[in-house]
């Protein structure tokens, strides 16, 4: 048809072995020897936890493809296609959502609003938590759009998902360049009548001029020997596991590369980093603040104490965005909301100020054994200072039994890749942080709303604390964080209730804290010392005094420094 066509192989197919397909498609059990904290590979958490996947990696090929391609002098960079079927297909939809150099796109049988990719390279966690491959094709509009479905996953492509991107191209006033032909006779495939929809697509938007129907003719099917571009002038390279190791080693230190460029020396350097690095956390915590009269507070009891009374109430988030339509057996309905069992000690005589007080126990951690609040919350009170205690999620009132969550739960699948999990669903860490910050929303949402709202994390609560913080910004005051050292690269369970994907790659904890410079902050567990990174945003703040780290992470030490002036 004259169109100038490149045919990549994706890892672990045909000449491209140094990653197996055994890692990259058919990845089942974790790899001991590869889950290190110092050079890991493909799968571990240590890689998750830095973003380093398969797809990623894929998607990068695909990319650099294209970059190859537009240096030919005979390819026009103004009609670039992209096809491909199945994990070809994933492909195709992902690059052209993410790259604008592609003109007109044909993903065949993977775009549907059921079964979204089985393999592993095609699945990425924090990926489709909220949205579907349906919405990533949808990102192609309004540019040509082809697809074809099968009697798979995508067979009621016509009823679901193909509707509402004919109303999105017609909204976008480009109705025509929206198609997919039903072929739901035959299985999952990209056979000839695939092919020929496929080839009538490009045939019409590239303007070819050829005349339909476009017959294939006959062709020669090479042998391996004669497909393969490994000869003795240009030898197979060497892959294995050390070639993965290697691999990540060096993806870490060039996003270490780009991460060092972006320390903040300025103001105005400070505003691009939280930029980027902010940017990103959006994505690894995958909440903000909620948006202001999403959140509502119901009282369930209140009792008069000595000198304070205790509120017991529901918190409740209605949420909005894409998680607010859940599937049920009548349809679809918007009713997705997050209710947090909360506890509210008002003094008498208080002032318009608040400080929620976070644990690892939930909202029995402000009181002792014999349910009296403990020293540091008794004297916030006697201060004017209400104090707030959650149950987070998977917390307190959550708990049949009462017993700490040790493992995180995980869906049915055997295979042991942390993507068929948390691709889909926020792990049990960023809930706790979401829950942080919809606390936060409903009492800024109060009628009473206070002047003052002061954020406190101890004894393991600190790392929810910075993830919060760092999303919350203003709307916190001053923030106690003790991180008890912790660092999300240390994490070596993918089950770890503290296991955060991406949550290493941005400056790790540290980062966190940054961004949200230069909000008053105490740090503990740090043995005294600031972090460089917090330090450099604090100090291109021009505010190094309003971070204060110490040794000592009492609850008393926390109290003293919140009731500074």
């Amino acid at each position: 048809m004259g169109c100038v066509v490149f045919h990549w192989d994706m890892i672990g197919y045909a000449d491209s072995q140094q990653i197996p397909a055994s890692i990259a498609h058919h990845f089942a059990k974790q790899r001991p020897a590869m889950n290190r904290p110092e050079n890991w590979g493909l799968f571990s958490p240590q890689a998750e936890s830095h973003f380093e996947t398969v797809m990623g990696l894929q998607t990068f090929n695909s990319i650099r493809s294209l970059d190859f391609l537009l240096s030919l002098p005979d390819v026009d960079p103004q009609r670039i296609g992209m096809t491909g079927a199945s994990g070809g297909g994933t492909q195709t939809f992902i690059l052209s959502a993410i790259d604008p150099r592609v003109a007109v796109s044909f993903p065949a049988v993977m775009v549907s609003t059921a079964m979204q990719g089985g393999c592993t390279c095609e699945n990425a966690c924090d990926l489709r938590i909220g949205t579907s491959n349906v919405e990533f094709a949808a990102l192609f509009a309004p540019k040509p759009l082809g697809m074809t479905c099968a009697n798979d996953w995508t067979k009621e492509m016509e009823t679901k998902g193909f509707p509402q991107l004919k109303q999105l191209y017609q909204m976008l006033g480009k109705p025509a360049n929206v198609m997919l032909k039903p072929l739901v006779h035959f299985g999952h495939n990209y056979n000839y009548v695939s092919r020929a929809a496929m080839y009538s697509w490009f045939n019409k938007q590239f303007h070819l001029g050829w005349e339909e129907p476009i017959v294939e003719g006959a062709y020669h099917r090479l042998a391996a020997e004669e497909l393969t571009v490994w000869d003795a002038a240009h030898p197979q390279p060497a892959g294995g596991p050390d070639f993965e190791r290697n691999l990540l080693k060096w993806w870490t230190g060039d996003t270490r590369k780009q991460l060092d460029a972006l320390v903040p020396h300025d103001t105005q350097s400070l505003a691009r980093y939280q930029n980027v690095v902010g940017g990103a956390l959006d994505i690894v915590v995958g909440r903000g603040l909620p948006a202001p009269g999403s959140t509502t507070v119901e009282t369930i009891a209140k009792t008069e104490r000595d000198g304070y009374q205790q509120v017991i109430a529901v918190l409740t988030h209605h949420v909005t965005g894409p998680d607010t339509i859940v599937v049920s057996n009548d349809g679809l309905t918007a009713k997705a909301q997050e209710q947090i069992p909360a506890v509210a000690l008002i003094p008498e005589d208080g002032t318009s100020r608040v400080c929620v007080w976070i644990s690892t126990a939930g909202k029995r951690g402000l009181f002792d054994d014999h349910g009296a609040p403990i020293a540091a919350v008794q004297r916030l009170l006697d201060q004017g200072i209400s104090v707030c205690g959650v149950d987070l999620f998977m917390q307190g009132e959550f708990l049949k039994d009462g017993k700490p969550v040790t493992h995180t739960r995980r869906v049915a699948n055997p295979r042991e890749a942390a993507a068929y999990t948390f691709g889909y669903n926020p792990t049990l860490f960023a809930r706790r942080v979401h829950d942080i910050l919809s606390t936060i929303g409903a009492i800024h949402d109060l009628d009473a709303a206070p002047d003052q709202l002061d954020l406190v994390g101890l004894d393991g609560a600190g790392p929810w604390v910075a993830a919060a913080r760092a999303q919350a910004r203003a709307a916190v005051t001053r923030a106690v964080v003790d991180t008890g050292g912790f660092r999300f690269a240390q994490v070596t369970d993918l089950q770890d209730p503290r296991f955060l994907p991406g949550g290493a790659k941005y400056d790790d904890l540290p980062g966190m804290l940054a961004v949200a410079a230069p909000g008053k902050l105490m740090l503990m567990g740090e043995a005294g010392k600031t972090p460089a990174i917090v330090r450099a945003a604090y100090q291109a703040a021009g505010h190094a005094e309003l971070v204060t780290s110490v040794k000592e992470n009492t609850p008393k030490v926390a109290v003293d420094w919140l009731l500074e002036p």
